[in-house]
């Protein structure tokens, strides 16, 4: 806090001089007060606007227990979460999976070896199970290894 105290540099001298000193503890104490403040009321906040909520018969919506990935690995083989699938029943796995655990994003990881028509495929075959929203999976690039050499696009010949 700002006072005003006696100059000792002029002897006899009635002058005074200003004290221009920050007193910190009071702000200490202020912050803190407000800090407990915003602690009590910030989980009042949060509950909003009361509402008398209609009761229905409609089932829960389940959510899936782990997510559905479907994986085309290097060999052509095409696994659901860890379950190896022959190609035929792909279809129809996937479609008991959609009525038991509902609609839910359906992750899409391939080998960078498998030619991108057979990915196309499969994609094409999870959207006919029913899903409608399908995700790829990729892994990101190291920090060293720039975006430009990593893919390489090799011209037509001609």
């Amino acid at each position: 806090m700002a006072g005003w105290t006696p100059d000792s540099g002029i002897p006899g001298s009635n002058r005074t001089k200003i004290m221009a000193e920050i007193n910190i503890t009071p702000m200490v104490d202020v912050m803190l007060v407000l800090l407990v403040i915003f602690m009590v009321t910030a989980p009042l906040l949060v509950a909003g606007v009361p509402v008398d909520l209609p009761k229905n018969t409609a089932t829960r919506v389940s959510q899936p227990k782990k997510p559905i990935i479907v994986t085309l690995a290097a060999d052509s083989s095409i696994y659901i979460r860890d379950e190896k699938v022959d190609s035929p029943s792909l279809v129809a796995k996937l479609a008991a999976l959609h009525s038991s655990e509902g609609d839910s994003v359906v992750y899409v990881r391939a080998d960078r070896k498998i030619p991108y028509g057979n990915v196309m495929e499969l994609l094409a075959r999870v959207g006919n199970a029913g899903y409608q929203r399908i995700s790829l999976l990729s892994q990101p690039i190291d920090q060293g290894q720039s975006a430009s050499n990593s893919i390489a696009v090799q011209p037509k010949a001609e």
